[in-house]
Formats: C-alpha cells, structure tokens, sequence
C-alpha cells in the first residue's frame, strides 16, 4: 500500500468541554473547524497538528466502553492518505485484507473505506 502519510487521527472522548480545553489550550492544537451535528446531537472538532496533520475529536452521549466498536470512547481510528482508493482497495484485497465499500465523506466529499488490522483497529484509507 502506498501511502502520502497520515491524514487524521479520531478520537471520541467522554467529556468533550474537558477534551477540548486538553487539545486547545494546554497541548495547544488550533480549531480548524467546529460542527455541531444536530443529527448525532454530537460535536466534530478538527484540529490542527504540525503542518499536515489533524486529530478528529468527536463527542457521543454516553460511549461505550471500546470492545470492538468505532464509536466507542478512545481512539477511534487511523487513518492513511492515499492518491489513487481504488488502486489501494485493490491492492490490499489482493493480500486477503477484508475492506468496505468506498464511502463519501458527507462533509469533504472525498472518499474514504474502512479495513482492520489484525487486532481488529479500524483503519481507513482516504482519499486525498
């Protein structure tokens, strides 16, 4: 798998006022952009890290303890920026990686999928 680097990093906390005190203000990540998604009655936080990078802090009223759900409190997924998704689907079926359907961002409109490693972490590939 070829890959451009490391796109974001999401993570879903427990108390997200507290969460993003933690990221903004004590380890000091700028606020690219908040979304509040009524639909989720759940905020999305981007934040800048370094030049490229982003950490996706999201909030879900209660989260479950992590067993092997993504919207489980922790870290949510890893997710790798790739130029060409199709090509990258293809290969990594080709190893007997099991991967989703491509999917489109609702809010980017990029595509992105969904693989796990043997641990079962979700990972993504996007679409840069």
């Amino acid at each position: 798998m070829k890959t451009a680097g490391i796109h974001h990093i999401a993570i879903i906390c427990s108390d997200y006022e507290r969460s993003k005190r933690f990221y903004v203000e004590v380890l000091g990540f700028s606020i690219i952009e908040e979304t509040f998604r009524a639909q989720r009655n759940s905020y999305k936080l981007d934040l800048r890290v370094g030049e490229n990078q982003q950490i996706e802090l999201f909030s879900f009223a209660n989260p479950p303890k992590r067993i092997n759900n993504p919207e489980a409190c922790g870290l949510r997924h890893l997710a790798f920026e790739v130029e060409d998704i199709e090509q990258t689907v293809v290969e990594l079926k080709s190893k007997g990686v099991e991967v989703e359907n491509i999917r489109i961002d609702e809010m980017t409109n990029k595509r992105f999928t969904f693989f796990k490693d043997p641990d079962n972490l979700p990972l993504e590939i996007y679409e840069g």
